[in-house]
């Protein structure tokens, strides 16, 4: 398994390398990332629907809808990003949230899983997922609250009623189940910070088998990532209204080059 410690934290770069990473490697992977503040949409939600749309104005949030279904969240430096990607036709989603279950239990946290594949501690929602299947290729990715602004990803997900009105465009759209939410920060035994954590993280997951190796993105995958997240992930119309054809990119269709 490559084991990625993605750095960015453009949330139009990040949705689109798993994307990326999804539909062009071949090998299982684990990658750990974060992004700047933003929120993200799943693939058959309505923006409108969702989001505080004037406070994510006011606070230069990134609004983008991710290649997976499932609920709004809202990201920022406190969240981390798991995912996890590999060939598959038989898959059990629930394996992954058990891994990381796993990891936190060797922290001493006792957390538990729901039926949604959320992860809670005594009730409080600290991780929430979702899942997606490209061909043979699975993808499963999760949030990690560990030390996140709580205060603005409540307000950010408090979608004004009469906006939500203007969503009679015929289609059928996913609604976000919530939740209340807790840091993971505050139920552990000794004070760690989020970069330790991070490390943990890496640490676990390559030690988990002795092929599991780290990988970087090469200039050749930035390259094709980056026109990815161009042609659709920062594009207004994927983001707002799910619309996208690869047909009608200026630039063609991006792939891995090696």
């Amino acid at each position: 398994m490559y084991c990625i410690n993605n750095t960015y934290t453009n949330a139009y770069f990040n949705l689109a390398s798993e994307e990326y990473l999804l539909k062009n490697f071949s090998e299982d992977i684990f990658m750990l990332w974060q992004n700047e503040p933003s929120i993200i949409v799943g693939k058959y939600q309505s923006v409108l629907a969702e989001i505080n749309l004037d406070f994510a104005e006011k606070n230069g949030l990134k609004i983008v809808r991710r290649f997976s279904g499932g609920g709004t969240v809202f990201h920022d430096s406190g969240n981390l990003n798991l995912t996890f990607i590999e060939n598959n036709k038989n898959v059990n989603f629930d394996r992954f949230t058990q891994r990381i279950i796993d990891l936190l239990s060797k922290l001493g946290v006792h957390a538990e899983s729901d039926a949604r594949r959320a992860i809670n501690i005594n009730g409080l929602k600290i991780s929430g997922s979702a899942q997606c299947v490209h061909k043979d290729r699975v993808m499963f990715h999760a949030t990690l609250l560990f030390s996140s602004d709580l205060s603005s990803l409540i307000t950010s997900l408090e979608a004004d009623p009469a906006q939500a009105e203007n969503t009679d465009d015929g289609r059928i759209y996913v609604k976000s189940v919530k939740s209340p939410v807790t840091n993971l920060q505050k139920h552990l035994d000794k004070p760690i910070d989020i970069s330790f954590f991070k490390k943990y993280i890496m640490t676990y997951f390559l030690s988990e088998n002795t092929g599991n190796k780290t990988y970087q993105f090469t200039k050749k995958d930035v390259v094709s990532i980056k026109q990815l997240e161009e042609e659709k992930y920062a594009t207004k119309d994927w983001n707002y209204s799910g619309n996208y054809s690869p047909l009608n990119s200026p630039r063609g269709t991006f792939a891995r080059k090696q």
